[in-house]
């Protein structure tokens, strides 16, 4: 269920540690001991820290940024950081960068004037002519269905379907108890499954789009 999405391949947008550390107060520069050991998190789970971000419903035009956002935070708290908690660290440092984002979002949205009529049916005419692709248009639904999700339980949804991680692990990564992981992951496919039948049967409705 990964999508054909583009996923950043390198990361060339995140600063090496003499840059990031010129971007933090002198405080938080003090404490930074292991610069090798940033690179090495960036280099190992830069993709997976971009994919968990759009999965949590980051604007694919804002995922560069909160992403170099969490490597920003893994730089200040580095030492803090046990050595094989680093990805359980990074993703739910995402998942906070996340919620701060999408309400930046929604901020932003709620202050922009609406469009008038004329331009809307513009904008309406223009993406006629410019239908995205399947791919893209499943993208969408996907991130339309898993906004429907509690947080709790799309974490979980994200790391298992999605990520393909064992249970275990993502007990692990989420710092529960392996039977409360897979007792969120049950209540996450039934959710998931419930909005996809709603989504279907509003469609139908709509639209006569075939199950």
């Amino acid at each position: 269920m990964n999508g054909s999405e583009r996923v950043p391949t390198t990361a060339h947008m995140i600063p090496g540690p003499a840059e990031a550390s010129r971007a933090l107060p002198t405080a938080s520069r003090e404490s930074l001991d292991d610069p090798e050991r940033l690179r090495r998190m960036v280099d190992d789970h830069f993709e997976f820290v971009w994919r968990c971000l759009r999965r949590f419903g980051v604007p694919a035009r804002d995922a560069d940024d909160a992403t170099q956002e969490v490597f920003l935070v893994a730089h200040r708290k580095l030492s803090l950081i046990d050595e094989g908690a680093e990805r359980g660290f990074l993703f739910q440092t995402a998942a906070r960068i996340a919620s701060h984002a999408l309400r930046a979002i929604r901020r932003r949205r709620e202050s922009e004037e609406p469009p008038d009529d004329d331009l809307a049916d513009s904008r309406r005419r223009d993406g006629d002519r410019h239908e995205p692709g399947d791919a893209v248009l499943a993208r969408r639904l996907l991130d339309e269905i898993m906004s429907g999700l509690p947080n709790d339980l799309r974490a979980v949804f994200i790391l298992f379907e999605l990520e393909g991680l064992p249970t275990d692990e993502i007990a692990k990564i989420l710092d529960i108890p392996v039977g409360t992981a897979a007792s969120r992951l049950r209540r996450a496919r039934e959710q998931f499954h419930a909005l996809v039948r709603r989504r279907r049967a509003h469609d139908r409705f709509f639209f006569g789009a075939k199950p």
